[in-house]
This record gives structure tokens, C-alpha cells and sequence, in this order.
């Protein structure tokens, strides 16, 4: 297979998932659209440098475009996006959290693989983290759907932040690096103030886009609650952050539990389309961090054939979900293709 073609057909997905997703935004509105249009727009980019790079090899220009859309940009753009999508819920808590986690993840890896130039940024990046978390976690208690706003800060933030460190970062000749083995880009150049921006964006970006699919599947899907818990403003603070530690556990739990009975609803075809929807955007979530997570600690092989399978997985469970595609047409025309879709009644439960 040429080295290109993988990553040609990753792009090409990408950037026509990112048009469908600017033309629902035009129809619509809706932030969560416009925002993941951008992401998945990065994503195209990057993706198309590996394609490029493939036909007529790498040169400085590709590598750094590479790395800033794709290493750093998409996963955080993509969580950005299921952020605003869930803005009136209380998943601002599970931003928080990601937020806290992508701040800690990026001080554990300097204090493990010590990036050269990287002066006091883990510590920085760790403080600025946690505060967004905090704020993100304060808003969604006092029910405030603004907590996406503070998100965006951190995201809006480290992506300008980024684009800094890159212009102003010099890199040796020939200006790329490459795994002798599979031929893969690494980030080897980079200096370490840049290149811890890529786990805070991608650890707080990746687990949002997958625990925020996995909180809209148990949402839609008849549940079981096997452990009660509340998180509702109206009780003792002890209470609250009795439930407030438990609710993961029990949202694990009652997720499990609720499993049998969703599937009963698939087969008699009445299953809320975003049930289905989000947990095929789950895997492709999983799949995009998971080939991160290799390429970051040395195994690219499978990196291309990650990236391909989370935009097919990510697509697949946009096309599924009526709330990308209420009716099928072509972007930015009304020429429709087939009829809108309809939930049943009390699909939702």
C-alpha cells in the first residue's frame, strides 16, 4: 500500500465530515457543531500532511503543520466541542475532572521523560488546569451552563499559546524527525514547552469526546440504577460530595446494568439513535488516544491505522445520530437526498 494512501483517505473523510458539520452549524446554530467542524478540520490537516509527506516526503513546513493541528489541536478542539454539547448537564463535573487529569498527566510526563527547554511549564501548565477545573466544577454546582466558556478559555489559550512556541521555535536541519523503523513523524524537536501542551490538550480533549459519548448512551438508554446517587445542589455539603466521589462507581455500575435492557431495545428497534451514536464515537475517541498514547511512548506503527479508524468510528456515529443529520442533503444546498428521521415516541425513556 503507498505510504500515502491511508492518511489520504483519513483527510479526505475528515474534511468531508468537517463541511457537513459547518453546514449544520449554518442551519442550526449550535456551538458544539461549529467547534467540532474545527476539530475535525484540524484533524483533515493533519492527517493530509502525512499524505503529502508520504508522496513526496517530509520538509520542515509538513512537520510543523503536522504536530500543531494533529499532536496538539484536534482532541482538544473535538472535547471543546462535547463540552458545549452537554452544557446544560452535569457533565461539567467530568470536564473538571479531565481538565484536572490533563493538567496532572502533563507534570507526570516531564517529571518521566525530562523535555529539554521545558523550564517551569509543567508546574504552570498543572496550576492553570487545575483552576479551569475548579471554575468548570463551581459553574456546573451552581447549575451555570457558562462552565464551556471556561473551558474554551484553557482550550482557546493553549491553542494560541502553541502557535507561539511554534513560530518562534527553530528546529535543526532538516527540520523533521523520523522513526527509522515505520518512517512515522516524532516530536523529538520540539522543545518541551511546546510539546507538553500535546498531553494537557490531548488527555483533557480525549477523555471528554469519550466519557462525554459514554454520559449521552446512558442518558438515552433505559437504565437500570442499581447504585443511587444525586448530585443536586439541595443538600448538606458532606452529602453532596459523598455523592459527588461515588457518582463515577455508580454511573460505571448503573451503565453496565442498563446494558441488557438497551440491547433488548436495539433489537426491537427502539432504541434512542443516540444511544448507538455516541458509543460508536466512544470507540473512535478510544481509538484516536489510544494511537496517541503509542506514538507518544515510541510505537508508530499502528498510528495511521488509528487515526483512519477513529475518523471512520467518529463519522459512523455522527451519521447515525439524528442530531447531526436530521435529513439528508447536500452541505450548503437544499437539494435533499431522503426524508428526515424520526424517533419513535418515548424512545428516550
Amino acid at each position: 500500500m503507498p505510504a500515502w494512501l491511508l492518511p489520504g483517505i483519513t483527510s479526505a473523510l475528515a474534511i468531508v465530515f468537517a463541511i457537513a458539520l459547518l453546514d449544520q452549524w449554518r442551519a442550526r446554530r449550535q456551538t458544539f457543531q461549529l467547534v467540532w467542524a474545527i476539530g475535525m478540520a484540524f484533524f483533515g490537516i493533519a492527517s493530509g500532511s502525512e499524505a503529502i509527506a508520504g508522496a513526496v516526503g517530509w520538509s520542515e513546513p509538513l512537520y510543523r503543520t503536522w504536530y500543531l493541528t494533529g499532536a496538539v489541536w484536534t482532541a482538544g478542539w473535538l472535547g471543546l466541542g462535547t463540552a458545549f454539547l452537554l452544557s446544560r448537564t452535569r457533565f461539567g463535573y467530568a470536564f473538571a475532572f479531565t481538565l484536572f487529569l490533563g493538567g496532572l498527566f502533563t507534570f507526570l510526563t516531564q517529571r518521566k521523560f525530562e523535555y529539554a527547554g521545558a523550564g517551569a511549564a509543567p508546574i504552570l501548565y498543572f496550576i492553570v488546569a487545575a483552576i479551569l477545573g475548579l471554575a468548570c466544577a463551581v459553574e456546573t454546582y451552581f447549575q451555570n451552563d457558562r462552565w464551556p466558556r471556561i473551558a474554551a478559555i484553557g482550550i482557546l489559550g493553549a491553542t494560541a499559546l502553541s502557535a507561539v512556541l511554534m513560530v518562534t521555535t527553530t528546529l535543526p536541519a532538516p527540520g523533521y524527525s523520523l522513526d527509522p523503523a515505520t518512517g512515522q513523524p516524532l516530536a523529538t524537536l520540539f522543545p518541551g514547552t511546546l510539546r507538553l501542551l500535546t498531553p494537557f490538550l490531548n488527555v483533557t480533549g480525549g477523555l471528554s469526546l469519550l466519557f462525554g459519548a459514554l454520559f449521552s448512551a446512558y442518558v438515552f438508554m433505559p437504565k437500570r440504577r442499581v447504585l443511587p446517587y444525586s448530585l443536586d445542589a439541595d443538600q448538606s455539603g458532606d452529602q453532596f460530595l459523598f455523592n459527588l466521589l461515588i457518582a463515577p462507581v455508580a454511573l460505571t455500575v448503573n451503565f453496565a446494568a442498563s446494558l441488557p435492557g438497551a440491547v433488548r431495545e436495539l433489537v426491537a428497534r427502539r432504541l434512542h439513535s443516540r444511544v448507538p451514536a455516541t458509543l460508536l464515537i466512544a470507540i473512535g475517541a478510544f481509538v484516536a488516544s489510544a494511537g496517541d498514547s503509542l506514538n507518544r511512548f515510541g510505537i508508530t506503527a499502528p498510528f495511521a491505522l488509528a487515526k483512519f479508524l477513529a475518523v471512520v468510528f467518529l463519522l459512523a456515529g455522527f451519521l447515525v445520530s439524528i442530531e447531526v443529520f436530521r435529513e439528508f442533503r447536500i452541505p450548503f444546498t437544499s437539494i435533499r437526498l431522503g426524508v428526515a428521521r424520526r424517533e419513535r415516541e418515548g424512545a428516550a425513556g
